[in-house]
């Protein structure tokens, strides 16, 4: 069963009404088109019966797109300024929506859901990358996340070895889900538009991700070898073993990090651990 919120005022109308602006310094810009924001929760794949945790959703755009579906949402809102149209919101969703106010950074998203939940956000851009890292590599394993980016951002989460956007940000997607770009979205879009396009990333966990400890090593051993991409593996990778791990990994010494596909950089991390 969907949630009709038919009634609601228009989000521009809402915003106008509470006196809000997009905040810089939260890196916030408001997705205001329920053309898209209903195109983004299809894509997301979610409906009645499942728990949605949505994060930064500032004015409601795409929270009301999510409640739409018939989802359980909770949305993790960091500034209060949100706090009185997210409730209005709220009361007028039957239930479907629960608004947490905190930092989405350390929130335990675990005890928010309870069970199971997918993730389904317009991230603000300042913590975009911090949040993907933590949501995929941390103790709560999402369901799914369909997550909106700056383009830049989009296209080093789906990087292929060899291109320029390669680096350790595709590693660690890659290796612990299957990432794929859904849909890019210009900047006229958002209010106010940003200085750059952005994309929607669908990312679902892959069955044979790492163990923690196997993780653990791979960040250690993406973040030396591209910290210094434009050396050789055996300079990059010296304070972990160098050329003799490159060795014992089956790789070149003489390799630069961005040559080096996914499977590479999981034999790095296995050679670490002995």
């Amino acid at each position: 069963m969907t949630t009709d919120l038919s009634n609601l005022p228009p989000l521009r109308d809402s915003l106008a009404a509470h006196g809000l602006m997009a905040k810089k310094s939260f890196g916030q810009h408001f997705l205001l088109d329920l053309n898209i924001t209903r195109k983004i929760a299809r894509l997301a794949e979610v409906g009645p019966g499942h728990t949605v945790i949505e994060v930064g959703p500032g004015p409601g755009g795409l929270t009301r797109a999510l409640v739409e579906t018939g989802a359980r949402v909770l949305a993790v809102e960091k500034d209060p300024r949100f706090e009185p149209l997210l409730t209005e919101l709220a009361a007028a969703s039957d239930g479907a929506l629960s608004l947490v106010l905190g930092d989405a950074l350390v929130a335990d998203e675990a005890a928010l859901a309870g069970g199971p939940a997918a993730i389904v956000s317009n991230l603000p851009y300042n913590v975009g990358t911090p949040l993907l890292i933590k949501w995929l590599t941390g103790p709560f394993t999402p369901v799914s996340l369909t997550l909106m980016f700056q383009k830049e951002v989009a296209d080093r989460i789906v990087a292929a070895p060899g291109a320029s956007a390669y680096g350790r940000l595709a590693v660690i997607a890659q290796v612990t889900s299957e990432a794929r770009m859904v849909m890019e979205v210009p900047a006229r879009a958002f209010t106010p538009p940003p200085k750059v396009a952005s994309a929607v990333v669908r990312l679902v966990p892959r069955a044979d991700r790492p163990e923690p400890a196997l993780l653990d090593a791979l960040q250690k051993v993406t973040a030396a070898a591209f910290g210094q991409r434009r050396k050789m593996l055996r300079s990059s990778l010296k304070t972990l073993g160098g050329a003799a791990l490159c060795e014992a990994a089956g790789l070149s010494p003489d390799a630069r990090a961005e040559t080096i596909p996914i499977e590479g950089f999981l034999a790095l991390a296995r050679a670490t651990l002995g």
